[in-house]
Formats: structure tokens, C-alpha cells, sequence
């Protein structure tokens, strides 16, 4: 296992961070662990060298922090660092945080290492600020209930760097980020940002959910053009790893393979691992991912729609199916928008074509996605 340096502490963390949201189940209910698989999965990975387990809240419905517990006994709990993350959306009043935190100490049934404000995003952020999260964090700390304090997230780079602004002592940022999310959310940007301003990085989704692993064929192809043969997940967690601004990489790994294989890629996880062709490759590969996909930056210039179509969800669910050759889901969440929202609410008055900044026949692409996301 490769080490990297966790922002300013005098700790390093394991290249490979164990995410347990995506545990084996049983019968197919995300709230019943398969305990056995699971905590062999768990100390597989801290016998080769991982040292760095995340959960949460709402993981599992509530059963993965319970888990966790189970499976750093018999003195694996000393080998390790522990993150957990105070669930934002489920915070109403000032008392919750304490309720939250109790019931998690509960879980864990030890301190939390790292204990991360959830999914922030603008509106979120605001509301804990206001009812004094830091603060309270601040009490937790000092009565040896967390270690140190951090946050996930999930918006747009602006939102990121007030979040970071607004406190001198965070430890540690956790993003979203893989080839496919360079401009998404954080992005590279933010990577490079938190970094500077001497914050761990914490990247999650660095698969994106699996989906990197499983590619359309037409990337299939561009991977096997390879010099050096790897697995499409091996090539998305070494282009993450290929950052130095990048402390720990986490999977949410469902199976004792994917732990293995992982564990085997980390030896791997050194900083400009990859060269560069693989670099340009791997370039490639997000172009014939992009090559069918609507050009929509989601700039939201086209909004506000005079008949309230949501121009840039439509697209973002039109590219998320065409892209990853996946069209159930965004086909679900698609019928599940208002009706005034969908595509075929367009009139084709084309005021969003003289406000896109890509120059995109909207209203076209618009009848195209309405057409392939309702299977018409």
C-alpha cells in the first residue's frame, strides 16, 4: 500500500480509502448487510495497508456505521481512522446535532475521527452556519467526541470556495471526481484550491458509481489500444491517483474481488503514474464517452424557459443515458418531473437559442431527448 500526506496532519493515509455505501447485501434490501461478506471485505483491506474508512448517516439506512463497528473489533479499531458525516438535509434545529452525533457515537461505540458535514451544498451550508455547527463542532472537539472537522460536497465551484473561506479549520474537503467530472461541481479547480489552502482531498465517485467500469463498447475498444492492459476501473482510479493535490481515494467496493483487485491497483497510486500518452488516452476515452452527448455546460443561460421546461435537466438526463449506454434510471427520473418541465412542453418559441452560449438548436435536441427518454 502507497501512503499520501493528509493535509496539515502529521498522519498518512493509505492511497485507498475503504467507502462503505456500497456493501454486499441481502435480498437485495440496501438496509440488510450481508455481515458476512462485509467485515471479511473490511479487514482484507486494513490487513493489506488501508487505514482510512468512511461512512455516514444515511449508509445502508443507518447499518453501515453499525457494521463498521462490528468489523474494527478485535483490534482493528487501532488501525485505523474513521470517518463518519452529520447528516445536512436531516437538521432542522440546533438540538439535532447532538441527537445526530449521540446516536452515531452509539454506532461506532467509539470517537470519530473525521466527522464531515454532509452533501453541502450553498443552501445546506447556510442553514447548519446559521444554527452554529462550527461552533458546536468546536465544543465536540474539545470534549474528545470528534477529531477533526471536514465536509462533503456537492455544487458548483463558487460554493466551494465560500465554504472553504468561511472557516480557518477544516482538515479535510471530500469531492466528487474522476475523468469525466474535471469541470463538474469542485472539479479540478477545486481540487487544486483545497490543496493550497492545506486541506486533505478526499475523492469519491472516482468510478463514478461503477459506471467507468462497465463502458460502451466504443471504449472498450480505445482501452484495448492500450500498450499496457488494465481493467477500465484500474484506469479511472490511476488517473485520479495521477493528481499529487489528492489525499485518499475512496471506493465503495460490493465484493471481495473488487476489494482484491483495488487493494493490487493502490500499489500503483503514486503521484504522475500514468505517462504521457496514457494521460492522452485516457483524453480520448472522455471525448467517445461525450461523442453522442448533447453539448450542454449547464450554464443555465437558456433558463428561465417561458413555458418552464427544464432545458438543462432535460439534457443533463438525455447524456447521462446516451453517455453511459444506461437509460433506466434517467428514464425513471425523468417521468417523475413535473409535466411543465419535460421537453414536450417546448413550443419552439427558440428564445433559449438566442440566449446559448454553445449556439445549440435547443429546441431540437429538445424533441430528441423527450423522444429517446419517454422510449417514443
Amino acid at each position: 500500500m502507497k501512503y499520501r500526506k493528509f493535509g496539515k496532519l502529521d498522519w498518512q493515509v493509505s492511497a485507498l480509502g475503504f467507502g462503505a455505501m456500497r456493501l454486499p447485501i441481502l435480498n437485495e434490501d440496501y438496509a440488510k448487510i450481508d455481515e458476512a461478506q462485509a467485515i471479511p471485505m473490511i479487514r482484507y483491506a486494513v490487513d493489506h495497508g488501508v487505514n482510512y474508512i468512511d461512512s455516514a448517516w444515511g449508509y445502508h439506512r443507518g447499518f453501515s456505521e453499525v457494521v463498521v463497528e462490528k468489523a474494527l473489533r478485535d483490534g482493528y479499531r487501532e488501525k485505523v481512522k474513521v470517518a463518519t458525516k452529520l447528516p445536512c438535509p436531516d437538521v432542522q434545529t440546533a438540538a439535532d446535532f447532538d441527537r445526530l452525533l449521540n446516536e452515531q457515537l452509539g454506532r461506532l461505540n467509539s470517537k470519530i475521527d473525521f466527522y464531515l458535514l454532509h452533501g453541502l451544498n450553498k443552501m445546506q451550508w447556510a442553514k447548519v452556519r446559521d444554527l452554529g455547527v462550527m461552533k458546536w463542532a468546536e465544543r465536540q472537539q474539545a470534549d474528545g467526541r470528534i477529531g477533526h472537522l471536514g465536509f462533503s460536497f456537492h455544487d458548483n465551484f463558487d460554493a466551494f470556495k465560500e465554504i472553504i473561506d468561511a472557516y480557518d479549520n477544516w482538515t479535510l474537503a471530500q469531492i466528487q471526481y474522476n475523468f469525466m467530472d474535471e469541470q463538474n461541481q469542485a472539479g479540478t479547480k477545486g481540487l487544486e484550491y483545497a490543496h493550497k489552502k492545506g486541506l486533505a482531498v478526499v475523492v469519491m465517485e472516482p468510478i463514478r458509481g461503477g459506471r467507468l467500469a462497465r463502458p460502451p463498447e466504443k471504449v472498450v475498444k480505445l482501452w484495448q489500444s492500450a500498450p499496457v492492459q488494465r481493467t477500465p476501473a484500474e484506469w479511472a482510479l490511476r488517473w485520479v491517483w495521477n493528481h499529487p493535490e489528492v489525499s485518499t481515494v475512496l471506493s465503495g467496493m460490493g465484493s471481495m474481488q473488487q476489494v482484491a483487485e483495488n487493494v493490487a491497483t493502490a500499489e500503483h497510486s503514486q503521484p504522475h503514474n500514468l505517462t504521457a500518452d496514457e494521460v492522452a488516452l485516457v483524453g480520448r476515452v472522455k471525448d467517445a464517452y461525450f461523442s453522442d452527448a448533447v453539448a450542454c455546460t449547464g450554464c443555465r443561460y437558456c433558463m428561465p424557459c417561458p413555458n418552464d421546461v427544464d432545458i438543462p435537466r432535460v439534457f443533463n438526463l438525455y447524456n447521462d443515458a446516451v453517455i453511459y449506454g444506461d437509460a433506466a434510471r434517467p428514464r425513471r427520473d425523468y417521468g417523475r418531473m413535473k409535466p411543465e418541465q419535460r421537453a414536450d412542453n417546448c413550443t419552439k418559441c427558440e428564445q433559449c437559442v438566442e440566449k446559448c452560449p454553445q449556439q445549440l438548436a435547443i429546441p431540437e435536441l429538445l424533441e430528441k431527448a423527450d423522444a429517446f427518454l419517454t422510449g417514443k
